[in-house]
This record gives structure tokens, C-alpha cells and sequence, in this order.
């Protein structure tokens, strides 16, 4: 029997060669069963017809049945529009068409009855619908009613005449040609625990409702089969991995912890702090590989955490690697570990695609006979020529930015897999971490180091340049130091670049008894070094800069961020940055500076920033905003974010649900061998699970 679900969507009633191009192009449909998986975004209840009396300037969409009763043409050229005059026999509205003219008058005819559906609007002091959905009226029967599915279209597709009611139309068709094709894709046993509708039964009910009720558990059935199979390819990786990889033992704390904590330790550890540090040294002893992801807001400590883990690591005679995205944070790491190490007898050393050769094959020498008992770096770390005479514990800083294939490289240093944390200052929400980061052990710091003061958020329009400068001003006096950050995105980039030497310039003037000192990304590492370094000694008292600060610079003294046009900036990138001040004991500030016109979604991000110093409440008011594939990061984590019902955020109790299901089965059956779970492993290998071996490549 034809699998009608495969077949080719030009084949398919309506669509045709040119019309399955745009179809391919514009939204991924190749096959009926493609469309099928196309959703709608929203419905529309079309039960009601009401009357033109009826009308008010409030409502979304109505139905209407009456006559078109003359058209009439204004304006001339580009600005011609057509106005057909409708009515009920309880009053008049226009029907307005601004292109499509001559099809419109050729297809419908004066005095003849039918059914208009659309918004409602005033101009001047009558009511228009303007495009409206016309449909012949011959009977009560044949009329549209209940809920009408709405789809994404885009504006090519419009042009090939591919709007959403056409799409209703060919999906219509689709669903006869495959519902018999159409095969479950859930065992007995998930539908049953799950309460889910089948397969069929869904499909049919997204696409065409018979009501809600039936809409909602069409819709549930879809968004947890979707986030069950994420869930069920994380945790099957996961099982493997602690059962085929066996991690080394740390089972002693000597005198290299020993002597960092009775001399050196910078300030007393926090509760938070002090549990993580628990946790992580439970994992290590336990002869299973650790996978962890460590989550503190920005200046939380993770740093010294991560410090105390490598000084287990070599007390266990083994070797530590600390990896991070950029050489500026990379060299911040290497400073601060190598201050906070003073008077001890550890060897530290920092490799960047900067370090000479002569000092690089020094490094690697010394890494092969032990010498090195800490190496931090960039991706220089990952080079095939880097080699560890015994590599325990790998750290990965602000995780996010690396690829894939980077991270799994790490594996390979040792025989076994060394321990590997991972460490982020983006707060991840939670239903996002089931996601991203569904197979590590998460540990959160949730506490500041005694002493910080919350930093206060001020939102300053730009035209208010002396307030501003008045605030910097009575700071620097104080004898504190100041960031200033100008956007720098790519596809402006030049642009950017103007402004931020225009500013640098602006600023000097502002302030000309203070030195002025800029970064940014386009600079050579050694003149970014030295830059950076002039501000840490507190020879500039004010640093310009891009985001290349978001992370990575620590002074103490530093008390302004200004950060200007900050509505360029996302939610997640503006608190990584007010994160670069507040880190020492006095009052910090971080004042937002934007034009007075804002859109609503942008004044929203800016009040979320002055009320709030909470990581993961911004976290999550940014997933409810962006989404998660605008997130930083999730695009190169190896999940496949292209959800096409479920929302991580509006539907993170289906997920829980999904995942504790998940959970069941593998706990029973990892390896989903039996005989009840190879509809799973078939529908696995269909989505290409294989590609997301997420326990292998934290």
C-alpha cells in the first residue's frame, strides 16, 4: 500500500511544482506528512454571525451574512483602493481591498448573499473590514462555523496565492489522501499513563477543532509527545554514559586544599558555597564519571568554587583544565587563580592562541611530564597538540559558547573521561535547563559573598546627558571608576564602531581631568590586554567599551555601568553586564540609557532591569519574551529548538509530565531493547535522535 504521508507535497490536490518551491522554501514542507506537522497558531470561533447594528470599535473579528451592494473605486495608481458596500438590512460597512481589484470585481457579484468574515475598524465615522474572507452563502449547512485554524504565512507565499485559508484548504486535503497512513507513534503504555488522545484523533482535532475541548487535548497529546522524545534522547544518553564510562576516584583532601584554605582563602565561603563544594567532592568519589553544571549569578563565587574542585583534583595526583570562550576572560581567570594561589607550590600556566611558541612548547612539555598542575585557556586547549600526563577534572566557563564538537574534545585528553563542571553566570530557567542541560546534575550558588550591596538600575533618557554626567562625576570624585558600553552588532558593525570612537571622544571632552580608556573587539589581544590592564591598575578612571567586558573583567572599584542604547541589548546581556560592577563593598549603579521611544516589549525588558537583581527572574522574563531560540547558546547545544507546538515556557507542566514518563521507561529499560519500547527506538532514529548524544558532549 502507497504511504500516502511520504508522498512528494506537489502531488498533492491544489499545490502542484511551483507552489510546493515556495512550499519548500519558505516553511520546510516537502511531504503531506511535513504539512501535517504544520500547525495552526491560533483559531478563530466562526459559530456566531452577528448583525452590522451589532458592530463596536472593540471587537477582534466578526461574521457577517448579507449582499454587497455597489463597488466603487478611489485614488488612482499605487494608492487605488476597492470599496465594495455591504449590508444586512440593520445598517451598512465597507469592504475595502487595496490590490487584487479586478480579480475581487470578476469574482464577486453584486446582490448576491454571502458570508464576511474579518477586524472591524473605524476611518472617518463609518466601520470597514479591510480584506476580508468571503465565502458564498447557500445554506446554514454549508456555511463555515466553529473554529477556524489560523496558519503562518509568509509574504511570498501570500503573492503565490498560499494564504492561510489556502493552506486550510490543502491541508484538508492532505489529511483524506494520509489518515490511513497516518500510524501511532506512542506505545499502549505512554498514551494510557499520559492520558493522551491517539495519533489520528490529534491531528485531526488540531486542524480542524470540533470544539475546544477536543482542540486542548489535541494540542497536550502533540506538545508531550514533541518534549517526551527531547526528554527520553537525553536520559538514554545519560543511563549509558554513567554505566559505560567510569569516572576516577577523588577520594582524599591533602595538602594542597589544606594549605589554600588555612592560608589563602580570600573571604569566608558561603552556605551556598560550602553545599556545592559537598556535592561536587560526593560525585568525584563515587567512581562515576561527573557531568555538572554549576549556575551562579554573576559575582556569586563560582570562580573559587571551581578553584577548590582543581586543588582536590591534584591533591588525587591528577592535572586540571579550566577552558573558557575568550582571551580576556581566560587571562581574568589565570590572574585571579594565580593571586589567590600565592605562596603555594602550584604551577599554573595560560594558553591562548596569543601565548609565543617558544612559551607554547614550554606548556606542553610541561603538561606531558606533570609539571603543570593547572592549565586555563581558550579553544588553544583543545588542539590535538595539547596533551595532559593525567587530566582529572576539566572546568568549562560560560559553556554556552562553545560548539559541540569543541566541548567532546575534552573527553578525549585522558583514557577515562576526566570530571567535567560546567559553569555559567546566565541564570537558565528551569524548564530551559531540562532542555539544554537535561543530562547534568545542577548545582546552584544561590547566595552573594558577604558585604555586596544590590546595585541600583537607573533607566535615563539620552537627552538627559547632564544628570548623567553629573552622577559620573560625583563618582570618579569618590575616587571610583567607571564603564561605559555601546552596542556593537554585527550587521551594524561599522556603525557601531563610529559611535564607540565618537563616544570615546564625547568622553574625554566630558571628563578631561580623568583618563579615558577603550575596548573593543576589533582591537589586537595585546592592546586589549594592556587597555584593560591600564584600568585594573586605576590608571583610567573610565573604560569605553562593547560588550567584550560582558564577562571576564574584575574590579573591585568599579562602581558605574553606564550602558548606552541599552534597548539594543537583550535582557540576559544587559544583567551580564551590570554584573561587571557590585563587586566590592561600596554602592554600585548601573543606569540604562535610551532614546524616549520605545516599544512596548523593549520598555517592558528596561523596568524588568531597574526593578530586579534576580538572574533567574530575568532569565525567565527573557524566555517569555524572546524565546528559547533566541537565547545565547541553545542554537550551538545540540537541541533541536525548531519545537513545532510545544512552548518551553507555557508548557513547562506538560514537560515535567513528559520527562517523569520518560524517566520510568528508562529506569526499566535503558537501552529501550524490550519489546513494548521499539516503537520508541524507531521513532528516535526517525527524528534523528541519534545526531543529540547530549551525555557525551557537555
Amino acid at each position: 500500500m502507497v504511504d500516502y504521508t511520504q508522498t512528494d507535497i506537489k502531488y498533492l490536490a491544489g499545490v502542484g511544482p511551483k507552489k510546493a518551491e515556495i512550499l519548500n522554501k519558505e516553511i520546510n514542507v516537502y511531504s503531506v506528512e511535513d504539512l501535517l506537522y504544520y500547525f495552526p497558531y491560533k483559531y478563530i470561533d466562526r459559530s456566531r454571525i452577528y448583525y452590522i447594528h451589532e458592530i463596536d470599535g472593540n471587537m477582534p473579528y466578526i461574521q457577517l451574512k448579507g449582499r454587497i451592494t455597489a463597488f466603487e473605486t478611489f485614488g488612482e495608481g499605487r494608492k487605488r483602493r476597492l470599496v465594495a458596500h455591504f449590508s444586512d438590512g440593520t445598517g451598512f460597512i465597507d469592504l475595502v481591498w487595496f490590490q487584487g481589484a479586478k480579480f475581487i470585481e470578476d469574482k464577486y457579484r453584486v446582490g448576491f448573499p454571502y458570508i464576511i468574515f474579518g477586524k472591524p475598524t473605524i476611518f472617518g465615522d463609518k466601520f470597514n473590514i479591510a480584506h476580508p474572507d468571503i465565502d458564498p452563502y447557500i445554506n446554514e449547512e454549508e456555511r463555515p462555523t466553529g473554529l477556524m485554524p489560523y496558519y503562518n504565512t509568509t509574504e511570498k507565499m501570500k503573492n503565490h496565492y498560499l494564504n492561510s485559508k489556502a493552506i486550510q484548504k490543502i491541508m484538508m486535503a492532505a489529511f483524506s489522501s494520509a489518515v490511513r497512513n497516518i500510524t501511532e507513534t506512542l506505545p499502549e503504555g505512554v498514551l494510557s499513563e499520559g492520558r493522551l488522545m491517539d495519533l489520528k484523533q490529534a491531528l485531526r482535532n488540531v486542524h480542524f477543532p470540533e470544539n475546544t475541548a477536543l482542540l486542548r487535548e489535541a494540542q497536550f497529546r502533540l506538545k508531550f509527545e514533541e518534549l517526551f522524545y527531547i526528554q527520553l534522547n537525553i536520559l538514554r544518553y545519560t543511563a549509558e554514559r554513567k554505566s559505560k564510562l567510569k569516572g576516577f576516584v577523588f577520594a582524599k583532601v591533602g595538602d594542597y586544599l589544606n594549605s589554600f584554605y588555612e592560608k589563602n582563602l580570600p573571604f569566608p565561603l558561603t552556605g551556598a558555597q560550602k553545599r556545592i563544594i559537598k556535592e561536587i567532592r560526593a560525585d568525584m568519589a563515587t567512581g562515576e564519571q561527573m557531568n555538572r553544571l554549576l549556575q551562579g549569578d554573576v559575582g556569586s563565587g563560582k570562580t573559587l568554587v571551581a578553584l577548590m574542585l582543581m586543588l582536590i583534583t591534584l591533591d588525587n595526583g591528577f592535572q586540571a583544565a579550566m577552558m573558557a570562550p575568550t582571551e580576556i576572560l581566560a587571562t581574568q581567570h589565570y590572574y585571579t587563580i594565580v593571586e589567590m594561589l600565592e605562596g603555594l607550590n602550584v604551577n599554573v600556566e595560560l594558553l591562548t592562541g596569543s601565548t609565543r611558541k617558544k612559551d607554547r612548547e614550554r606548556i606542553h612539555q610541561g603538561l606531558l611530564t606533570g609539571e603543570v598542575h593547572i592549565l586555563i585557556g581558550t579553544h588553544a586547549l583543545i588542539e590535538d597538540t595539547v596533551q595532559f600526563s593525567n587530566l582529572g577534572l576539566v572546568v568549562i566557563d560560560e559553556q554556552h559558547r562553545f560548539g559541540v564538537a569543541q566541548r567532546a574534545k575534552l573527553w578525549t585528553k585522558n583514557t577515562n573521561p576526566p570530571h567535567i563542571l560546567v559553569m555559567t553566570a546566565t541564570p537558565i530557567p528551569r524548564t530551559l535547563a531540562m532542555t539544554v542541560y537535561g543530562d547534568l546534575d545542577v548545582s546552584v550558588i544561590d547566595e552573594l559573598p558577604p558585604g555586596r550591596k544590590p546595585i541600583q538600575t537607573i533607566h535615563q533618557y539620552d537627552k538627559k546627558r547632564g544628570t548623567l554626567y553629573a552622577s559620573i562625576h560625583k563618582q570618579l570624585q569618590e575616587g571610583r571608576q567607571v564603564y561605559i558600553v555601546y552596542p556593537l552588532i554585527e550587521e551594524s558593525e561599522k556603525l557601531d564602531l563610529k559611535n564607540l570612537e565618537e563616544g570615546f571622544i564625547h568622553i574625554q571632552e566630558a571628563f578631561p581631568e580623568y583618563t579615558v580608556c577603550k575596548v573593543h573587539g576589533k582591537m589586537k589581544p595585546k592592546e586589549k590586554d594592556e587597555e584593560m590592564q591600564r584600568f585594573v591598575r586605576n590608571e583610567a578612571q573610565i573604560m569605553v567599551a562593547t560588550t567584550v567586558i560582558e564577562v571576564g573583567v574584575n574590579v573591585p572599584n568599579a562602581s558605574v555601568m553606564v550602558i548606552e542604547s541599552a534597548q539594543r541589548f537583550g535582557l540576559s546581556q544587559l544583567h551580564q553586564l551590570r554584573g561587571r560592577v557590585g563587586r566590592g563593598a561600596d554602592q554600585s549603579y548601573c543606569i540604562l540609557v535610551t532614546p524616549y521611544e520605545l516599544s512596548a516589549d523593549t520598555r517592558k525588558r528596561i523596568d524588568i532591569m531597574v526593578e530586579s537583581n534576580d538572574g533567574f527572574e530575568i532569565a525567565e522574563a527573557d524566555l517569555k519574551l524572546r524565546g528559547p531560540g533566541d537565547l545565547e547558546g541553545t542554537q550551538q547545544s545540540g537541541i533541536p529548538f525548531n519545537l513545532r507546538i510545544a512552548d518551553l515556557v507555557r508548557d513547562s507542566d506538560i514537560l515535567k509530565k513528559a520527562r517523569e514518563v520518560a524517566e520510568k521507561i528508562i529506569e526499566k529499560d535503558p537501552e529501550l531493547s524490550k519489546l513494548e519500547n521499539k516503537i520508541l527506538q524507531q521513532q528516535l532514529r526517525r527524528l534523528g535522535g541519534n545526531r543529540y548524544n547530549w551525555g557525551l558532549i557537555s
